[in-house]
C-alpha cells in the first residue's frame, strides 16, 4: 500500500474527490459529512493554494486596430521590417540602455515632447511604444498625458474611460485600474482622462509623484508619457520633473532654433534630453534600412 506521506498531489486528490462523492451516495440519503470534515482535504487544499494564480491585474482590456494603424503609417510588432522600424529600433535601444543603467526608477519614465504643436509628437511617441511592445522581456505603457487634446486612443482605436487626471484628481482611484491592456505585445495604455481646467496645478500637486511611483511599481515596466508641446502648454515642464529622459521631436522643416532652446529651457527639469530629428528628407539620411530587408525605403 502507498504511503498517504508520499503520495503525489494527483493522487491525494483523487482520493478527496472519490471520498466526498461517497459519501454524497450515502444509503437513505442522509446527509454525509462536509467535505472540508475530511481529514485530508484541508491540508490538500493548502497544498493546492500554492499553484494557483496571482490575482489579475486592475484595469480594463482593448482591442487595437491594427489595420488603422498600418493605414495611418505606424510600425506594428508583427509587421515586415521597414525603414522606420529599423529606425525606431535605434531610437529605443538608446533609450532603454539608460533605462537599465544605474537602477534609478526615474530612467524608465520617457516624456516625448516637442516645442510645438504639429512636430509628429504624438507619431512618434506611439511608434515609439510600438516598438517597445516588440521587447521579450519589457511591457511599455503609454500615457497620454496631452490632457488638453489627447490623441493616443483615437491613434490606437481604443474606447475612453478614466484616466491620468482621474488617478490624480482622486486619491481613492487606484491608478492601474485605468489602465488598458491591451491584445498588441506587451502594451498599455493609461487615457488622459478627465478634461479640466486645473490641469497644470493638479499634475504640479503631490499626488502626481505618487501616481507616477505607482504605475512604475510594475516589474520591467517601461512608462512613457506623450506630453504637451512645451511652447503650447505648461504642463510640460512640469511632467519633465518626474522623468528620467527626453525625447524632444523637433520637426526638420518646421521647428526653429530660438523655439528649440526654449522648450529645452522649460524642460530642464529633466536631465537627460535627447533630439529626435523628424519629417527629414530622403537626402539628408544615410541609412537605407528598408532596402538592405528588401523593402522600400
Amino acid at each position: 500500500m502507498n504511503n498517504p506521506k508520499r503520495a503525489s498531489l494527483l493522487e491525494r486528490a483523487a482520493r478527496v474527490y472519490d471520498f466526498n462523492a461517497a459519501l454524497r451516495a450515502r444509503p437513505g440519503g442522509e446527509p454525509g459529512p462536509s467535505p472540508d470534515d475530511a481529514p485530508i482535504a484541508e491540508p490538500l487544499r493548502a497544498e493546492l493554494a500554492r499553484f494557483e494564480m496571482p490575482p489579475a491585474m486592475p484595469g480594463r482590456f482593448g482591442t487595437i486596430d491594427r489595420e488603422e494603424l498600418r493605414e495611418a503609417g505606424f510600425i506594428l510588432p508583427d509587421a515586415p521590417v521597414s525603414a522606420l522600424a529599423e529606425e525606431f529600433r535605434i531610437v529605443k535601444r538608446q533609450l532603454l540602455l539608460a533605462a537599465m543603467e544605474g537602477g534609478d526608477p526615474r530612467s524608465r519614465r520617457i516624456l516625448v515632447a516637442s516645442a510645438l504643436p504639429g512636430e509628429g509628437k504624438s507619431f512618434c511617441a506611439v511608434n515609439l511604444a510600438l516598438s517597445i511592445a516588440n521587447e521579450r522581456d519589457l511591457e511599455v505603457l503609454l500615457v497620454d498625458a496631452d490632457v488638453a487634446k489627447p490623441s493616443i486612443l483615437s491613434m490606437l482605436g481604443l474606447e475612453a474611460g478614466p484616466g491620468l487626471m482621474d488617478a490624480i484628481a482622486d486619491p481613492a482611484v487606484d491608478p492601474e485600474a485605468c489602465v488598458i491592456r491591451t491584445d498588441l505585445g506587451h502594451l498599455s495604455v493609461l487615457p488622459a482622462g478627465r478634461q479640466s481646467n486645473e490641469a497644470t496645478e493638479l499634475i504640479a500637486s503631490d499626488r502626481t509623484r505618487v501616481v507616477v511611483e505607482a504605475l512604475g511599481r510594475v516589474p520591467n515596466r517601461i512608462t512613457i508619457f506623450d506630453s504637451p508641446p512645451a511652447l503650447a502648454a505648461s504642463p510640460a515642464s512640469v511632467l519633465a520633473l518626474h522623468v528620467g529622459q527626453t525625447m524632444m521631436v523637433v520637426r526638420a522643416d518646421r521647428t526653429g532654433e530660438g523655439d528649440l532652446k526654449d522648450a529645452l529651457k522649460l524642460l530642464a527639469g529633466c536631465d537627460d534630453i535627447r533630439l529626435l530629428l523628424n519629417a527629414t528628407s530622403a537626402g539628408l539620411g544615410r541609412r537605407r534600412f528598408g532596402t538592405y530587408y528588401g523593402y522600400g525605403a
